[in-house]
């Protein structure tokens, strides 16, 4: 199956995200290029771009689709958790751009034995890297009922967390569970039939706090942002694309101090002595006319901000 993944806010994400043809770009997100394709096509022989990614489908796709770039495009198989890293690695000090696209793509949703979809019989994996040890396989059915309950809770913001909890460590006292069908059987059994008349379905939840826990995707976005911010020359964009309010809330929450500087209570003099690092930030969503084209998109919304 060819890697294949809509990029949400293309043009209105390049169109801020890159300044300077002659600049270096970091996407974070690397996937199957689809952002990445539009930077390239904007940057001069000089301007550079680093892919990371820490997915091998999406590394050899992107690797053939930016072959023919014609700024120098250098491709790191990472987790964009270590870009402070990967930019050491390349003695690269600061750089003139920064793109994260969260979330998973619509290449590991659409693939059944990648265990992403509630949609798609598949087993319980999950992994965005394919090397890691922890799988979703684990957590179903190694997790005690509190912690498997409380990730639920944390993650999904699943109000019937408790009781999916309860019915996946009574199912799995039977069988373990190893599929995606398996897993969602549990959960339609464990909502209540009136609960589940309306709304996503009913595993949508659960399934997103599953994925969260296998890639650590929230405690590692807190940091990064930060690093990023940090690794920006002055003048240099940062560009978030979020899917979800659990990681959009940190991520505005992070921009919005990282402009703010001065951290003292606001009737004492300042002895922090910090300085806002970035201008004001600002937030972008979809128009209707993506969102038809591209449902996907719905709950996409993008965080920008420029350092100062």
């Amino acid at each position: 199956m060819e890697f294949s993944h809509v990029s949400v806010l293309l043009k209105e994400c390049i169109d801020w995200l890159v300044t300077d043809p002659e600049g270096i770009y970091v996407d974070c997100t690397l996937g199957g290029a689809g952002h990445s394709s539009e930077i390239v096509a904007r940057l001069s022989e000089k301007g550079r771009l680093i892919g990371i990614d820490q997915d091998d489908d999406a590394l050899a796709a992107a690797s053939g689709r930016l072959q023919n770039a014609r700024c120098r495009v250098d491709i790191v198989k990472s987790n964009f958790k270590d870009l402070k890293g990967v930019l050491h690695t390349l003695e690269i000090n600061s750089v003139s751009g920064i793109l994260f696209d969260l979330g998973v793509s619509s290449y590991q949703l659409d693939m059944p034995e990648r265990g992403f979809s509630y949609m798609h019989e598949g087993p319980l994996d999950m992994r965005m890297n394919q090397e890691a040890a922890l799988t979703a396989d684990t957590i179903v059915n190694t997790y005690s009922e509190a912690e498997l309950a409380g990730l639920i809770w944390r993650y999904g913001e699943e109000r019937w967390a408790k009781r999916i909890a309860q019915f996946i460590v009574a199912e799995r006292q039977k069988k373990p569970l190893h599929t995606t069908g398996e897993l969602v059987e549990v959960i339609k059994k464990a909502i209540p039939k009136g609960a589940r008349k309306d709304g996503p379905h009913p595993a949508k939840r659960t399934f997103q706090a599953l994925r969260i826990e296998v890639n650590d995707e929230l405690n590692i976005l807190d940091q990064v942002v930060e690093d990023a911010v940090n690794a920006l020359k002055p003048g240099g964009r940062i560009g978030v694309i979020t899917f979800q309010s659990l990681e959009d809330r940190i991520v505005k929450q992070k921009l919005v101090q990282l402009a703010k500087g001065c951290i003292c209570p606001p009737h004492m003099p300042c002895v922090c002595g910090r300085k806002p690092l970035i201008g004001k930030p600002g937030n972008l969503v979809p128009g209707n006319e993506e969102i038809e084209m591209n449902p996907r998109a719905r709950s996409a919304r993008l965080r920008f901000a420029e350092k100062i």
